[in-house]
């Protein structure tokens, strides 16, 4: 890739909580994000007109006409007054509707970078504010660091969780599954405050299931590991992942996983 590059980091709800099902059509949640050191790759640079690249094996599962990243640019350059283009190229790395945030953090990675191009002078606080409405998770991708979110998602509260560089195992069935179907099969069970998230869970895991069963069969896999130490599912789905007791306890459980599924071994940032 040729520019200014930005890491668009892959995503996980170490835990996510479903309270109930707002007036709006939304949901209020309570989560713990928390992002790993590797994901989807955007790069800009100057150029004579707009224009977005796509790359990358999950490339083709993207609808260009509704693009977050082109959708961040113009919000971008709506909200400073910005009239110069930038060609974008986009690496795919992270497979579509998988739970990762992906379009999220893809977003977020463009905010970051065009600010940068374009030398603006714009605290993070005000990306945040950008990103938030273009979506309930971009806010918190725009930082990419552990925090808890509330109400959509969108509100963020910083939070030390203390397990930076914890090596991650991240599993996917190679199915796509939209989060719109998952919360509309959710229960409607408020089944409580979301506190220590080692002690939470994921409210979304039996309505994903039931849409993509391989996901029960990732989560036992996952779970039968050795040095596996917190298995969940992010997200709506359908990829799941385990934190590692160290890195090589992970690299054996990645070189295992079955050919069929999409994996990715990484650390948490």
């Amino acid at each position: 890739m040729s520019g200014l590059v930005e890491i668009a980091y892959a995503k996980l709800n170490l835990a996510l909580h479903v309270r109930e099902k707002l007036p709006d059509g939304y949901h209020r949640i309570e989560t713990v994000f928390a992002f790993c050191e590797d994901g989807d790759e955007l790069s800009a640079e100057h150029a004579s007109a707009p224009s977005l690249k796509l790359s990358g094996e999950f490339a083709g599962g993207l609808l260009r006409a509704d693009n977050l990243v082109d959708k961040a640019a113009a919000a971008l350059r709506d909200a400073c007054g910005i009239e110069e283009p930038a060609a974008l190229s986009l690496h795919k790395r992270l497979p579509v509707a998988s739970g990762l945030g992906g379009g999220s953090a893809d977003a977020a990675a463009a905010l970051r970078v065009l600010s940068r191009l374009w030398n603006l002078p714009m605290p993070v606080e005000r990306l945040e504010e950008i990103g938030r409405k273009l979506g309930a998770d971009v806010a918190a991708c725009v930082r990419s660091t552990s925090v808890r979110g509330v109400n959509r998602g969108d509100i963020l509260e910083p939070i030390d969780i203390g397990i930076g560089g914890t090596p991650v195992l991240l599993v996917n069935p190679r199915v796509e599954l939209p989060t719109g179907e998952v919360f509309a099969r959710w229960d409607g069970v408020d089944r409580g405050e979301l506190e220590d998230w080692r002690d939470g869970r994921n409210d979304l895991e039996a309505a994903a299931s039931s849409i993509v069963p391989q996901i029960g069969g990732i989560l036992a896999w996952l779970s039968a590991q050795r040095g596996a130490n917190c298995v969940r599912m992010s997200g709506s789905g359908a990829t799941c992942f385990a934190l590692f007791d160290n890195d090589a306890a992970r690299d054996q459980a990645a070189i295992a996983v079955p050919r069929e599924w999409w994996r990715l071994a990484t650390r948490l940032r």
